[in-house]
């Protein structure tokens, strides 16, 4: 009898636990008031933070360049550890595409990483980072991106391998891994530091490359901005781009500055690999902005 009642109370426990897991790791939405009062989206800033994100990066057709950049019908294959993933369509096709998500919706993606139906999506698209982003930035994307060409291309499925492709799962990493934290606590800052550290650990998402990762994918954020392998698992380093050996602690906030508006290094050489369309991303963002990304990277501390 009392072995019974002991097996009864583990299941019983077990089943309380299971479920109070789920709950906690459920999709979660964005209050709805979160999205209200911001106003007609400033189509000039939502182009601003397009660039700031590098969106035609991932979402534009591999080698589109001048016009054919912001038809965002889907991006070449990001291959990891996990898998393959194929970048969404995000142009403004209301079938293949996101015109027909209200902002909320494109919000939630955006900052919880949830789809518009309510599944979890999976942090290849950099949410983790986004999360910091404003609302208002969130709305002046969302109206510059509805400007953009529809496409109705329809991006093929993730290739991920059991239990990767369990979706559900991803609650268990994103109770880990998701917040809207500094990546970083600076000891001294001022506006220019701020502004850089937003557009960094924000809609920049510069640790998704240069920090390394967990065994389970989370960025070790005791690293920041230290370098890391190539995320997609071929040859080569992502560089450290603190102070640290290795790093660039020889470099003045000036040459970053005018590293991120030429791709030239303070040595003549020049950008190469992916950097290179990061860098031309950034080359198109008010000069002001990438002092602030020099400025806080001369700040955040040494790895």
């Amino acid at each position: 009898m009392k072995l019974r009642r002991l097996a009864a109370a583990v299941l019983v426990a077990g089943a309380a636990g299971l479920g109070a897991f789920t709950w906690i790791t459920a999709p979660a939405r964005s209050a709805s008031d979160s999205w209200q009062g911001l106003g007609e989206p400033d189509i000039g800033n939502g182009e601003r933070v397009f660039s700031e994100g590098g969106c035609a990066s991932c979402h534009a057709a591999p080698g589109a360049t001048d016009a054919n950049r912001l038809i965002l019908a889907g991006g070449a294959p990001l291959k990891s550890p996990f898998g393959t993933f194929h970048p969404p369509n995000i142009s403004s096709d209301p079938k293949a595409g996101i015109g027909a998500w209200s902002l909320q919706e494109f919000g939630d993606a955006m900052l919880r990483g949830v789809g518009r139906s309510g599944e979890h999506l999976y942090p290849a698209f950099p949410y983790a980072s986004y999360a910091r982003m404003t609302p208002r930035d969130i709305n002046d994307l969302y109206g510059y991106l509805r400007t953009l060409p529809s496409s109705d291309n329809v991006a093929p499925p993730h290739e991920l391998p059991f239990p990767f492709s369990l979706r559900p799962l991803l609650g268990a990493w994103k109770f880990l891994y998701l917040n809207d934290a500094p990546r970083v606590v600076l000891a001294n800052t001022d506006a220019k530091i701020e502004r850089g550290q937003y557009l960094v650990e924000g809609p920049g998402h510069c640790g998704e490359c240069h920090t390394p990762r967990t065994a389970l994918g989370g960025l070790e954020t005791a690293q920041w901005l230290g370098g890391a392998p190539n995320p997609e698992g071929g040859q080569g380093r992502v560089p450290n781009i603190t102070s640290g050996e290795g790093g660039i602690g020889d470099w003045s906030a000036g040459d970053i500055a005018s590293y991120l508006e030429t791709g030239f290094t303070p040595d003549y050489d020049s950008v190469g690999g992916t950097m290179v369309a990061v860098q031309k991303n950034m080359a198109r963002l008010p000069a002001a902005d990438r002092e602030a990304i020099a400025a806080y990277l001369k700040a955040v501390p040494a790895h």
